[in-house]
């Protein structure tokens, strides 16, 4: 049985699994009846699913510095997709304080780093650009993402190449390489593989192309507080600015087949990985961890991508396998404490009998689980604003208890406030509801004194900050939108 009061002695080894812009409810319990992830429910099955979840900068470098640093965005400070350089400390990163403990690191997939080969303390980095590389150099007429499609946007398409020759499939390959040819027998290891997807563009191969097309897709769902009249304008920004909010439901359709399509691609290959243990008797020995960095709208409330605090955005899967000999007490359990990216390198620090760096502020989400510490109160969120640079011009403040959940907009003093219990869809913003007042006080004053209690930047002195409306904002968020012309020569580590 899994010990109660002190972690096993023997180290593990440890295999973190994350995909990029994967919804919550694209994985069970959530998952419509059709959706197919058997790997990722064999875990579940194994394991603990932490189904209060949430990226607390639903963007990707926020969420990836807080995998490698332990820290909330409030402690890194990095709010938008910057320099990864400024805000990670290559000493006490996660695969630094990893080999301190003893460990042989490597990552293999999507990063997102700055600058792209930067390994802040991994062994071994491999990443997409070696896989669009590899593709050039290989002489095959067809190569992967000629199709047109940016990687931001929402439209769907099918992959240029054959499943075995997508990216998803060489980064499975280039996993199971590592376990099987490349780690050293002598010490345990920490293997993180990034899939790139379900990202855009939304161009999944055959099979998984056409597995969902017949399938009865929801179709995106509109809060009464989405549509224009009562949209928060940073939020009407997110649906105006790629035009969002003008793609037909008949594309968020099979946009949402693609997307599902890329997810069970993902699972079948991480099959594979999770073969490769087996055969190399490590799987019981193995500790697996399983999120993603932030969700994606989907179309939901007019809206697609990421960055604002709803579910679809920032709520994700996070499943964590200990290994078979910790005992089988927390197998198949739930906790519903609320986790976050930064709780990441805390909890695989601890499992690994090492040092978390005393900056951090995630926690071990394991101990959580098995009763051996508390749970956190509160959860808060933040994301910069288009062109802000520092957590002092953000687009909104957040904060959730697990069951409601008050969002506050700068750009004309705008509040939300939902009932996540009752309506965990978030289809009504209680926010102007007289019965609700008290409980949308008690958030705001308690979000107001947690951000004065670490002397935020976000706060204009000690109060929320508040941004005045240009009231050509509209049009010319429109006129001046960008669908995200990526193509596989695009400089950064942002290839999927």
């Amino acid at each position: 049985m899994m010990q109660s009061k002190e972690q096993p002695v023997k180290r593990p080894n440890i295999l973190f699994v994350t995909t990029d812009q994967q919804r919550y409810d694209s994985v069970a319990p959530l998952a419509p009846e059709w959706m197919r992830t058997p790997h990722f429910d064999h875990l579940r099955r194994e394991g603990i699913t932490y189904s209060s979840a949430y990226a607390d900068c639903p963007i990707c470098v926020p969420s990836r510095v807080s995998f490698m640093t332990g820290k909330s965005v409030f402690a890194h400070g990095m709010c938008y997709n910057g320099a990864s350089c400024d805000a990670i400390d290559r000493h006490a990163s996660l695969p630094s304080s990893l080999a301190h403990a003893g460990y042989q690191t490597a990552a293999v997939g999507k990063m997102h780093f700055t600058p792209q080969r930067a390994r802040y303390g991994f062994d071994e980095l491999i990443l997409p650009d070696d896989y669009y590389r590899a593709m050039r150099a290989n002489g095959l007429e067809v190569q992967p993402m000629r199709h047109g499609l940016g990687q931001n946007e929402l439209y769907p398409g099918m992959a240029t190449v054959p499943e075995a020759k997508t990216l998803t499939s060489w980064t499975a390959e280039q996993c199971v390489d590592f376990i099987r040819e490349r780690r050293d027998p002598d010490v345990p290891f920490f293997l993180w593989c990034s899939f790139s997807k379900p990202h855009p563009p939304l161009d999944p191969p055959e099979p998984y192309y056409s597995m969902y097309r017949d399938c009865d897709i929801p179709a995106p769902l509109k809060g009464d507080w989405s549509h224009a009249d009562r949209c928060p304008p940073a939020f009407r920004r997110n649906q105006v600015g790629q035009s969002y909010d003008l793609i037909p439901e008949t594309v968020w359709r099979d946009a949402r087949a693609a997307y599902s399509g890329l997810i069970t691609q993902i699972d079948y290959n991480l099959g594979r990985v999770l073969a490769a243990l087996q055969d190399c008797r490590l799987f019981d020995e193995t500790l697996i961890v399983y999120t993603s960095d932030h969700g994606d709208f989907l179309g939901d409330h007019g809206a697609g991508a990421k960055k604002f605090f709803h579910e679809p955005s920032a709520h994700v899967p996070f499943v964590i396998r200990p290994p078979r000999s910790w005992g089988d007490t927390l197998a198949g359990t739930e906790c519903r404490a609320l986790v976050t990216p930064a709780d990441v390198l805390p909890t695989l620090v601890a499992a690994a009998g090492g040092q978390t760096p005393r900056d951090a502020d995630g926690m071990d989400v394991l101990a959580v689980a098995a009763g051996r510490a508390e749970a956190r109160e509160f959860l808060e969120a933040t994301v910069g604003s288009p062109g802000g640079t520092s957590l002092s011009d953000i687009d909104y403040l957040g904060i959730t208890d697990g069951d409601w959940k008050y969002i506050w907009y700068p750009h004309g003093a705008v509040e939300q406030l939902f009932d996540l219990k009752n309506d965990p869809r978030e289809l009504h913003d209680l926010a102007h509801i007289a019965e609700h007042d008290s409980r949308k006080q008690t958030l705001r004053e308690t979000l107001l004194c947690r951000q004065r209690e670490r002397r935020s930047p976000c706060l204009e002195g000690d109060r929320l900050p508040v941004r005045e409306i240009d009231p050509r904002c509209e049009r010319l968020i429109r006129a001046r939108s960008w669908p995200g012309y990526h193509t596989d020569r695009y400089p950064v580590d942002v290839r999927h």
